[in-house]
């Protein structure tokens, strides 16, 4: 306890027990320190007026919203029907080739003696699906369909027709089957339904669908195997590019040395 303070002292220590706390919330300057700013002729608003010099924005005549200087604008180059009808709507599927299937599978990220399906994919970061850009599925591309050498047994949404034919050393077959629900009497799950466009691909045995009759697909097999085109880089049908061909004795030239035969395969 403090004791009882005589003079000067005692009436300063009242004073402040009496005042507040000094807080941001009490300070302030001093009565009279502080003078309005006097507004001179040229300085801060004067003349312009901080406008600028002559034009739309001095004189307050600024164009509408969305207009374009004169040029033809947005609204109008841009076609409103035909090729963009629908583009915010379009289902997007992710391209996966043949050449990075195979790298997944040689890299141990995709385990081949298993069905191949997107959760697979995904998984053994082979692709990336994102939802909200409107991806779909995958779609089989036929790039590396010459080296391409492992037997899978894939499901993916989309696929061209010389990519049906290099993964059809083992049959292409679409996991999702229709029959089990329809004998069961329940309905197919939202997620494992098709688009309405792509329902024409899905029930053609060409595609492989997994909605077309299973007793065409020896036809169509057969259909492929006459209409498969050669690639580019090749000469001989069903032959790899890089192969010497005997055209006198009718024989293929194979290397043999080790290092040759890393190349030429």
């Amino acid at each position: 306890m403090v004791g009882p303070v005589w003079g000067g002292g005692a009436r300063a220590l009242d004073l402040l027990w009496a005042l507040p706390p000094v807080s941001l919330a009490n300070l302030k300057p001093n009565p009279g320190s502080r003078k309005p700013e006097r507004r001179q002729r040229g300085r801060r608003r004067g003349r312009k007026c901080g406008r600028g010099h002559k034009g739309e924005r001095q004189r307050g005549t600024r164009p509408r919203l969305g207009f374009e200087g004169g040029q033809t604008p947005f609204y109008i180059r841009i076609p409103k029907y035909g090729f963009n009808e629908g583009h915010s709507f379009r289902c997007q599927y992710q391209p996966l080739s043949l050449n990075r299937l195979q790298y997944l599978i040689d890299l141990g990220r995709v385990d081949p003696t298993q069905p191949i399906d997107l959760t697979q994919l995904v998984n053994g970061r082979g692709m990336t699906i994102q939802p909200l850009k409107r991806d779909y599925g995958a779609q089989l591309v036929e790039e590396g369909a010459d080296t391409f050498k492992a037997k899978v047994n894939i499901e993916v949404q989309l696929v061209s027709e010389l990519a049906i034919a290099a993964t059809e050393k083992k049959c292409l077959e679409i996991l999702c089957k229709p029959v089990p629900f329809f004998l069961r009497g329940q309905p197919i799950p939202k997620r494992m339904l098709s688009p309405e466009a792509l329902v024409p691909c899905y029930t053609d045995a060409k595609n492989r669908g997994y909605l077309a009759d299973p007793a065409k697909y020896p036809k169509a097999r057969l259909e492929l195997a006459k209409n498969t085109r050669k690639v580019p880089r090749q000469i001989f049908f069903g032959l790899a590019p890089g192969r010497v061909v005997n055209m006198t004795d009718k024989k293929i030239l194979k290397p043999t040395d080790e290092n040759l035969k890393y190349y030429s395969s």
